[in-house]
């Protein structure tokens, strides 16, 4: 069972990677956002792992920390979601917005994953939110503070998600612009220094 892999990054595609150990290349299936924390090719890299054994193949998937990984499990135990739907759902939304939202039984939010519809979307609220609580809501990345409901900051997230851009990218926007305008900045102006900085 390979629980952890270290070596170079060969190559990073949509949903995988590969990584170089000692000459063997392991494919590692991952989330955008594991694969958008990776260093770039040929750098070496520390993967999490979860081995799964299948009739006709052995799946490796990664994650670049262990509360991606603890989901990952947890989401795999809901009928219908398979390893690929729980990568969406991790693509889709960090643990801290799984906590967020399996709290609140959004299923619009974990509908909006590739392959969740509203059906498998209210599955997971109603088998999961009881244990949501006790899970890990993972770190925030660097210049980021979680957003509390209702506010400028979560307004101007919720804004460029809506406008297309992927959440960890906005998350990043809006975190540098509320560290530019302060958090009081006012609604507007955020929107505007955050899509300021995604165009940079």
């Amino acid at each position: 069972m390979i629980a952890q892999l270290t070596g170079r990054v060969g190559g990073i595609e949509a949903d995988r990677c590969i990584v170089d150990v000692n000459g063997v290349g392991y494919l590692v299936h991952a989330s955008t956002r594991s694969l958008s924390s990776f260093p770039a090719p040929p750098a070496v890299a520390t993967v999490l792992v979860e081995t799964q054994v299948r009739d006709d193949a052995i799946m490796l998937y990664g994650f670049a920390d262990s509360a991606e990984r603890d989901w990952f499990r947890l989401l795999t135990t809901v009928q219908g979601v398979g390893a690929k739907v729980a990568l969406s759902v991790l693509s889709t939304l960090s643990p801290r917005d799984l906590v967020s939202s399996l709290g609140a039984a959004d299923i619009g939010a974990l509908g909006r994953a590739p392959g969740v519809g509203k059906r498998l979307a209210a599955r997971i609220v109603a088998e999961l939110r009881e244990k949501a609580g006790g899970m890990p809501a993972g770190a925030s990345a660097p210049g980021v503070t979680p957003a509390p409901a209702d506010t400028p900051r979560s307004d101007a997230l919720s804004a460029l998600v809506n406008l297309g851009y992927r959440r960890p990218e906005a998350e990043a926007a809006v975190g540098r612009a509320v560290d530019r305008l302060g958090e009081d900045a006012a609604l507007d102006a955020l929107i505007r220094e955050s899509l300021k900085e995604l165009a940079r």
